[in-house]
C-alpha cells in the first residue's frame, strides 16, 4: 500500500489548532541505562512537530510505550527520564500523568490548566494498549480534540493509541510521519527518471527480508546483498558456507527470489569473497574467496574485492535504498564492509533512504547523517511499508470519520 496524502486535511501546517487540546502520539522508546536516556534521538525527532503545534496555539498531550513492562508502574519502564527531558527542552515542567485510564482523564485536564505539555505515563502499562481495546481508545480519545501521530515507527502495530483514537478525532499526521510516508513512497513508486534503482539489504534475519526482495522485484534494477543473510543466499547457489549463518528453512525462497530476479532482468549480486574467523570475539580475520570457506569458520564480513566492487555498483544509481549492516560490526575486525557499503552510499549522489537501527548507528558513528537524504526511524514499520504491507497507523489517519 502506498499512502496518498490528502492536501485537504493532512497537513497540520494548514489546521487551525488555537486552544485545541492535542492528543500526540510520539516514539519515545528511548534505550536507558540506570534510568538516564543514552540517546535522545527518538524524542528531538518530535520536536519540530511539537514546536508547530505549540506555536498553533495547541496544548500538547504526549503519549509513547516504553519497553515491554509486564506490570503496572515497572519504574525500570517508567516514562519519567522523558519528563525530565522534555523539561529541559521546554523550560518549564512536563509533567508525568499517571492513572489517567482509572480517572478517566481527571489528572489531564488538571495538569493542562497550568501547562502547555503533559505526558502520560508508559502507554504498556495497560494491556488494553498492545489488545488495542476500543474503551481504552475511547478514554484517551475523551482527553483531546484532535489526534496527532507522529510515531512511524509503532504504526505497523494495531495498538489502540495508534490504530484507535482516530476512529473519534480529527487525525492528522505529524511532520516526521509525514515525512517518513513521502520519503518511502518514492522507493515504492520509482520511476524512470530515478532509474538506477539499486536495494541495499543486510542484516542476519533473512525473513525480515525476504519479503522486500519479493516487494522490490518488480521495481529494483539492481539487488546487492550482504551480512548474514547472503549465507543463505550461498547456500541455494551450492557453496559451501563453513559455520556461517544460515536459516536452512528459507533455502527454496532464496531459489525462487534469485530465479525470478533472472527471469526479469534484475541483477541479484552477492559478494565474491568473505572475511572469516573461528568467531565473533576473533581477534582478527581472514580474506578468503566465497567459494573457499574453510568447514571450521564463519564469514564476518564482506571481503576488500565485494567492497570495491559494491562501490563501483553504487556510483552508479540515482536511488538507493539501504537497510542492514554488512558484517558484525560492533566488532572492530568485521566492521570494514559496513563502513565501505555507508560511504559508498553518501558520496553516490542518489537519492538515499537508509533504514534500521544497526545501519543508522553505523552512519551515525561515522558523522555522515547528513548525506543521506531520509533517515528513517521506522525500523519494523519502514520494512512492512516497503514489503507493501498495510499499516493500520496509517489507514487510521486515511479513514473518514
Amino acid at each position: 500500500m502506498v499512502f496518498k496524502m490528502n492536501e485537504k486535511w493532512a497537513k497540520i501546517e494548514d489546521a487551525d489548532f488555537q486552544g485545541k487540546k492535542i492528543f500526540v502520539r510520539v516514539d519515545y522508546n528511548v534505550p536507558l541505562l540506570n534510568s538516564r536516556i543514552t540517546d535522545a534521538t527518538r524524542i528531538e525527532k518530535s520536536f519540530p512537530t511539537l514546536d508547530l503545534l505549540l506555536d498553533k496555539g495547541g496544548k500538547l498531550i504526549l503519549s509513547s510505550h516504553l519497553g515491554r513492562p509486564k506490570k503496572k508502574d515497572d519504574k525500570e519502564y517508567s516514562l519519567e527520564p522523558v519528563a525530565t527531558y522534555l523539561s529541559l527542552y521546554s523550560n518549564e515542567e512536563v509533567p508525568l500523568i499517571k492513572n489517567y485510564f482509572e480517572d478517566k482523564g481527571e489528572g489531564v485536564k488538571k495538569a493542562l490548566e497550568d501547562h502547555e505539555i503533559i505526558l502520560l505515563e508508559n502507554l504498556r502499562f495497560y494491556p488494553e494498549e498492545k489488545g488495542g481495546d476500543d474503551n481504552f481508545a475511547k478514554v484517551l480519545a475523551s482527553f483531546a480534540d484532535v489526534y496527532v501521530n507522529d510515531a512511524f515507527a509503532t504504526s505497523h502495530r494495531p495498538d489502540a493509541s495508534i490504530a484507535g483514537i482516530p476512529k473519534y478525532l480529527p487525525a492528522y499526521p505529524g511532520l516526521l510521519m509525514r515525512a517518513e510516508i513521502e520519503n518511502l513512497s518514492k522507493i515504492l513508486e520509482i520511476a524512470n527518471d530515478d532509474r538506477p534503482f539499486i536495494c541495499v539489504l543486510g542484516g542476519a534475519k533473512i525473513s525480515d527480508k525476504i519479503p522486500i526482495i519479493n516487494n522490490l522485484l518488480t521495481k529494483a534494477d539492481v539487488i546487492i546483498i550482504g551480512g548474514g543473510m547472503a549465507f543463505t543466499f550461498l547456500k541455494a547457489q551450492g557453496l559451501h558456507v563453513g559455520s556461517s549463518l544460515v536459516d536452512d528453512n528459507k533455502i527454496d525462497e532464496c531459489k525462487y527470489l534469485m530465479d525470478k530476479a533472472m527471469k526479469q532482468g534484475i541483477d541479484f549480486v552477492l559478494p565474491m569473497d568473505i572475511v572469516v574467523a573461528q568467531g565473533v570475539s576473533s581477534l582478527d580475520g581472514t580474506n578468503v574467496e566465497i567459494d573457499k570457506i574453510p568447514p571450521h569458520m564463519m564469514g564476518l564480513d564482506i571481503g576488500e574485492e565485494t567492497r570495491k566492487v559494491f562501490a563501483e555498483i553504487l556510483h552508479g544509481a540515482k536511488t538507493i535504498f539501504w537497510n542492514g549492516p554488512f558484517g558484525v560490526f560492533e566488532e572492530k575486525p568485521f566492521k570494514k564492509g559496513t563502513e565501505a557499503i555507508a560511504i559508498a552510499i553518501a558520496e553516490s549522489g542518489a537519492f538515499t533512504v537508509v533504514g534500521g537501527g544497526d545501519s543508522v548507528a553505523v552512519i551515525n558513528d561515522l558523522g555522515i547523517a547528513d548525506k543521506f537524504s531520509h533517515v528513517s526511524t521506522g525500523g519494523g514499520a519502514s520494512l512492512e511499508f516497503i514489503s507493501g504491507c498495510t499499516l493500520p497507523g496509517i489507514t487510521a489517519l486515511c479513514s473518514d470519520k
